[in-house]
């Protein structure tokens, strides 16, 4: 017996909506092979709805309103990529108490109401997923939820955002400042007019509060998450990382400790030979360490039409194949089931261990450098390495860098205040975080 192709609303056609709608189109009997009846568009709901029928052509019924699609009793999967908190929270809300199954590329969404778009789904008996809302076109919520299920996850770190990544390649391969590299970026396309959620960190941060849900089973909290940009990075210190054999990189870790989740998003100081440290322009990557498996790498394209797409369609298939399934033999949304999440605590910044970097500004005189390492010595932080810069002739003042092990962030905000206040150091000081990621 043949099935009846599965019908799904597209709620935007910007992006990603037309890499959605031309990848299935492609690949549809790719597709249908894989889960076991057709997938199709059947209705479009987007603003300009001139363009979006120049996408889509006489394929399916073009409209201006979401709630149409949502009203549609034939319409079995809901795709929603209008982006943002608001109209997008209510489109999906009432999809699902229409009963209508869900996918997502949303995650400022899900990073903040996701506890309560979920309980709604669990309610209605639908699926939500989400795949295209991490890292673009890599599976990594498939793997972290599915195919890492045996394994404790220790921890993740991931370059998460491809414009802040474009710009950090930039500035180090050409030594030049944020700023200009930020307008080069914005002239390519790779950065957005209004930039802020990239560069300040927020967007890295939205998807690493989704990942660590699914590693730790506990609720997406992304308003417990340190976010941290790149927007006062300096050039001079990507050059010190590479002399000290460290690339700087925009993180997004979150790790397991005895008495909490680290959740954070920062600048990073990693070894350069590490693999992730290598990973160039707007491409993305996330390393998982896990007790079983060992540490595993995930590469490939954060954002773009198609590689977007493939996730959107990916969770598509997903659904198609479950659609009929009981709801309680399906994957769970956040990978463990809703009774067996826990409350584990996301730690405060300053009891977070990591190892820093350290830049000082010091007056070229005798007994400076003892100074400062009696005080780090003081607060129990060990040095691993110092960078003291020959001062140019007739210059009285020169940087002092130094790497230190890893540390508790309170320890090392006191140890820095004491740093600050001698007259020697004559600069603000910069503190970067530094992880081996071993």
């Amino acid at each position: 017996m043949t099935m009846n192709p599965i019908k799904v609303g597209l709620l935007g056609i910007g992006t990603v909506g037309g890499g959605t709608f031309q990848v299935l189109r492609r690949n549809q009997e790719e597709i249908r092979g894989r889960a076991g009846r057709g997938i199709e568009i059947a209705m479009v709901a987007d603003l300009d709805v001139e363009r979006a029928r120049s996408i889509v052509g006489d394929a399916c019924t073009v409209v201006a309103d979401a709630r149409e699609v949502i009203a549609n009793p034939e319409i079995d999967i809901v795709v929603e990529l209008i982006g943002g908190y608001g109209i997008a929270r209510t489109l999906v809300l009432d999809a699902i108490k229409a009963g209508k199954h869900v996918v997502t590329a949303n995650k400022a969404l899900l990073a903040v109401h996701g506890s309560e778009i979920f309980a709604a789904a669990r309610e209605q008996g639908v699926m939500v997923a989400f795949e295209a809302a991490v890292a673009g076109g890599i599976p990594i919520i498939k793997a972290l939820r599915e195919g890492l299920t045996a394994n404790r996850i220790e921890w993740i770190a991931g370059i998460i955002n491809g414009t802040t990544n474009f710009i950090l390649s930039e500035m180090r391969s050409k030594g030049l400042d944020f700023a200009t590299v930020l307008k080069e970026a914005q002239r390519l396309g790779y950065a957005e007019a209004d930039p802020t959620f990239d560069i300040e960190g927020v967007d890295a941060a939205h998807k690493a509060t989704i990942m660590s849900a699914i590693a730790f089973g506990i609720p997406v909290q992304f308003e417990q998450a340190h976010v941290e940009g790149i927007t006062a990075l300096q050039a001079t210190d990507i050059k010190y990382a590479e002399q000290l054999g460290y690339r700087i990189k925009l993180l997004g870790i979150a790790r397991r400790r005895d008495r909490g989740i680290e959740l954070r998003v920062h600048p990073t100081l990693i070894p350069a030979n590490r693999l992730i440290a290598n990973v160039e322009g707007a491409m993305n990557a996330v390393l998982v360490q896990a007790d079983a498996v060992g540490t595993t790498l995930y590469y490939g394209k954060g954002a773009g039409a198609e590689p977007t797409a493939s996730a959107v369609i990916a969770d598509l298939v997903d659904i198609t194949r479950l659609a009929t399934a009981d709801p309680d033999h399906r994957v769970p949304h956040l990978a463990f089931q809703p009774d067996a999440m826990n409350d584990t605590p996301i730690l405060p910044m300053e009891q977070v261990q990591t190892a820093f970097y350290l830049r000082l500004r010091v007056a070229d005189q005798a007994g400076v450098l003892s100074r400062i390492t009696t005080i780090l010595a003081e607060h129990e932080i060990s040095i691993d390495a110092v960078l003291q810069r020959e001062s140019a002739e007739g210059e009285s003042q020169t940087d002092l860098i130094i790497l230190t092990h890893d540390t508790q962030e309170g320890r090392m905000s006191e140890a820095l205040a004491k740093m600050q206040a001698l007259e020697t150091v004559l600069a603000p000081i910069v503190k970067l975080r530094k992880e081996e990621l071993a």
